[in-house]
């Protein structure tokens, strides 16, 4: 069974839902051995008529409906425990195909409720206290999983350094993924200024060809420590990160922001669907200039995301196997779809006479503003003409999906 979740407007959800073509055969032929014994056949005993015959005597939809009446019931189950909504209404059962010898789609719509769980808010506090958590260096105990640890590595195949496997000074984060599988968790419970010695397999599809598939041993030091240290959820964190003075308030407030993004997230999903519906209809016939370029900014967003976690492209390369060539070919289809974004937003700006007023500007620069710790006056002095025309643009884009 295949399951997708559709979140439409007023907390409505379709379920679509697909069966596989066998399990529709054993429905069928579980219909057909409940009612054989109800029909009769010139020639035939009562119920020992052979399916076979029954379906071309009455057609093969005979026993479409207790067929579907048995999966429906059945894979809705599990799509009600998949789809982790919390329905609360009895679901529209609308049949897309039912077809000897094909898959079963069938869709459920549904209500669901936009009800807040403690756990829902329990997690979002969690997720702020580790935004606000302060990292403090660590002396009197091993690595830990999620530590920021400081090292000096070299790495040697069949006992030889070599090149790219060294480094020094160099911060990782336990658990973070970066370097080869099996890297980082062997670090747990190394000591500071003591060598350890990382066993690790280079990926068959590793990007340096000489070392793929190869066995590998990195002579690891671990030279500092440090700890992200959680503020304690109380009445100082809550006037902290919010305008509450009390938890007991924070937890109300973070409730509430809960429910409304629940409730703004089926208007949120029917306008990308409007979208990707639009973009599809759309015939566009892109420039491969304009894509390798959409590429490269994609890829030098990436370098700077990298460098802030401490980490150089090419480590980046060296430590998951990826190449330059691989990620820029990964990057293209996203690339095509941003810009067939881009240029669909921009023809229902032009057809929709979207204009932005000099008042909705300096709104979004207060955002930047306040965003940057900067005052509004100096941050508008700053922009040039070019500047606040293009912001101007893409708030018209953006207003192009509500």
């Amino acid at each position: 069974m295949s399951l997708q979740v559709e979140k439409l407007e007023h907390n409505m959800a379709k379920l679509t839902i697909e069966v596989a073509a066998e399990e529709v055969e054993k429905a069928l032929q579980a219909a057909y051995l409940k009612q054989r014994g109800k029909i009769n056949i010139p020639g035939f005993r009562k119920g020992k008529v052979p399916r076979q015959m029954i379906e071309k005597m009455y057609g093969a939809e005979i026993f479409y409906d207790e067929a579907a009446n048995k999966r429906i019931s059945e894979a809705y189950g599990k799509a009600y425990d998949e789809c982790e909504l919390d329905i609360v209404s009895q679901p529209s059962i609308d049949i897309v195909q039912l077809e000897k010898g094909k898959d079963f789609i069938f869709t459920a719509e549904d209500k669901y409720s936009t009800r807040v769980t403690q756990k829902e808010v329990d997690e979002e506090i969690e997720k702020e206290r580790e935004r606000n958590a302060r990292t403090v260096e660590v002396t009197d105990r091993a690595v830990e999983d999620k530590d920021i640890v400081t090292l000096d590595f070299e790495g040697f195949v069949d006992g030889v350094a070599f090149e790219g496997g060294k480094g020094t000074d160099y911060p990782l984060t336990i658990g973070s993924g970066s370097f080869i599988p099996g890297f980082e968790e062997q670090l747990i419970g190394a000591e500071i200024d003591k060598e350890v010695e990382v066993k690790v397999t280079f990926p068959e599809e590793y990007q340096a060809a000489e070392l793929a598939g190869k066995d590998a041993v990195f002579k690891c030091t671990v030279h500092a420590i440090k700890a992200k240290e959680l503020p304690e959820a109380d009445d100082e964190f809550a006037s902290e990160v919010s305008e509450c003075e009390t938890m007991e308030a924070y937890r109300a407030e973070v409730k509430q922001k809960i429910k409304d993004r629940k409730e703004s997230e089926g208007k949120s999903k029917k306008e990308d669907q409007a979208v990707e519906q639009a973009i599809e209809n759309a015939e566009m016939d892109i420039p491969q200039p304009m894509i390798d370029l959409q590429v490269r900014q994609m890829a030098d967003d990436f370098a700077r995301r990298i460098q802030q976690q401490g980490l150089t492209v090419e480590q980046y390369f060296q430590f998951t196997g990826l190449t330059q060539e691989k990620m820029m070919e990964e990057f293209e289809p996203q690339a095509v779809k941003r810009i067939k974004t881009r240029l669909v937003l921009e023809a229902i700006v032009k057809a929709e006479n979207i204009e932005v007023s000099d008042e909705r500007l300096d709104e979004e620069i207060q955002k930047m503003a306040d965003a940057y710790q900067m005052e509004f006056d100096k941050l508008k002095e700053y922009m040039g003409e070019a500047e606040a025309a293009q912001m101007k643009e893409d708030i018209a884009v953006q207003e192009a999906v509500t």
